[in-house]
């Protein structure tokens, strides 16, 4: 029989760095009996001026053989009382470390600049991570929204690593202060870091996009780069084809008052990510925001490409919207997953856009995954992006909440 995990987090809310560094070392401590082969870490942006600091306080007091993590303008961790909180804006430090017997654990850090080739062959990407395709790595990602052309990596490690599940999301900040990266105890300020995991692990994903469909799909006629300029509607002649913004407006005047309102400001565009999938349902669709509109036109401009033949739904999201869609997420990911054995541990990416901001109360994302998921540790950050798979593909969400549910096979 396979070795058992050990899998603990800690949250701290000490205005001291040192304090709190000594608070989440011992909790975290207390659940192991031998040193973490992976620790993770996210730091409250109100510690931006001491980011530097903290690598060499835990270098001191934590044993791990390897360690990844981020600042965030929100953080997210289990308390001693084992009840898990969302601190935004203010103070806060998660440490998460774990006893992982069976798994490789390969850190990485990537500057910023000077990608390989999206046109060129796989193997550059292999060799700059270091990290074997054929041992089926699982990956965490976190990178600085500034500095790393995070589209580009998506792209190739999905090319270089087909079917390996990626998640994370981009370090935040509070108030314009610095992001923070961290790996292998040291401090980066630009690119991105990440851990490969691979051999005796499972890592199972949840990306809640928030929103729900309204009107019907519809078919691109005509579209160029981010314009879609025509729309073939269901139930119509091949060929009939209509200016979008028309098709939206008459979709809204189909709308409850309380729909037409929210379309003023909460309206989206979803791009079904299965080109052959005849039903469409909530969640299988890319979330992408409506960014403009052309009247003389009729054209609209969203924020994704687009391309002839792709199915496209307009969605609607508010606090109701989001709660509803991550509790059908929960549904069927328990109805859906032959779990033979329970999670151990799972992280959060949730973006700043959601918390209570959007809830108008706290610690709601975490408190309905446990709900579903059990009282297993939980920790994670408010994001500037959020980094999870669509449809087998993996994209740059915005508004969205992704969780890493971690188990042994």
């Amino acid at each position: 029989m396979a070795k058992q995990w050990k899998w603990t987090n800690a949250i701290s809310k000490r205005a001291s760095l040192e304090a709190a560094v000594k608070e989440v070392v011992e909790q975290a401590h207390c659940g192991l009996d031998e040193p973490a082969d992976l620790a993770m870490v996210f730091i409250s942006s109100a510690f931006a001026s001491e980011y530097s600091r903290l690598m060499p306080l835990l270098r001191e007091q934590l044993k791990a053989r390897a360690i990844i993590g981020c600042s965030g303008g929100g953080i997210t961790g289990t308390n001693s009382g084992e009840a898990t909180e969302e601190i935004e804006g203010e103070p806060a430090l998660s440490l998460t470390v774990a006893q992982l017997p069976g798994v490789n654990i390969q850190t990485f850090h990537i500057n910023g600049q000077g990608l390989p080739d999206l046109d060129g062959p796989p193997g550059p990407w292999v060799e700059m991570l270091q990290v074997n395709p054929a041992e089926n790595p699982q990956f965490i990602l976190l990178a600085d929204p500034f500095s790393t052309a995070i589209n580009d990596l998506l792209q190739g490690l999905d090319y270089a690593y087909p079917g390996s599940p990626k998640v994370g999301g981009l370090a935040s900040t509070l108030g314009g202060s610095p992001t923070g990266l961290f790996c292998n105890y040291q401090l980066y300020r630009e690119g991105s870091v990440g851990v490969a995991l691979s051999g005796n692990i499972i890592l199972e994903t949840i990306v809640a996009q928030g929103c729900r469909p309204i009107g019907e799909p519809y078919r691109i006629s005509e579209g160029e780069r981010n314009i879609v300029i025509g729309l073939e509607e269901p139930n119509k002649p091949i060929g009939t084809s209509r200016p979008p913004l028309e098709v939206l407006r008459e979709l809204i005047q189909t709308l409850s008052e309380k729909d037409r309102q929210l379309a003023q400001h909460s309206l989206f565009v979803g791009i079904a990510r299965d080109e052959f999938q005849q039903t469409l349902n909530q969640g299988d669709f890319l979330i992408r925001q409506l960014l403009g509109v052309d009247p003389k036109a009729g054209a609209i401009a969203i924020g994704d490409r687009v391309r002839t033949g792709q199915r496209i739904q307009f969605h609607l999201r508010d606090a109701n919207t989001s709660a509803e869609d991550l509790e059908m997420l929960l549904q069927r990911y328990q109805n859906e997953t032959d779990i033979s054995t329970p999670p151990m541990g799972a992280l959060m990416f949730s973006c700043l856009g959601r918390g209570q901001g959007l809830y108008e109360q706290a610690n709601f994302d975490s408190a309905l995954f446990r709900s579903y998921l059990g009282n297993i540790p939980l920790s994670g950050f408010f994001c500037n992006g959020e980094i999870g798979p669509v449809g087998g593909t993996t994209f740059l969400h915005g508004y969205t909440s992704v969780f890493a549910i971690c188990r042994q096979p």
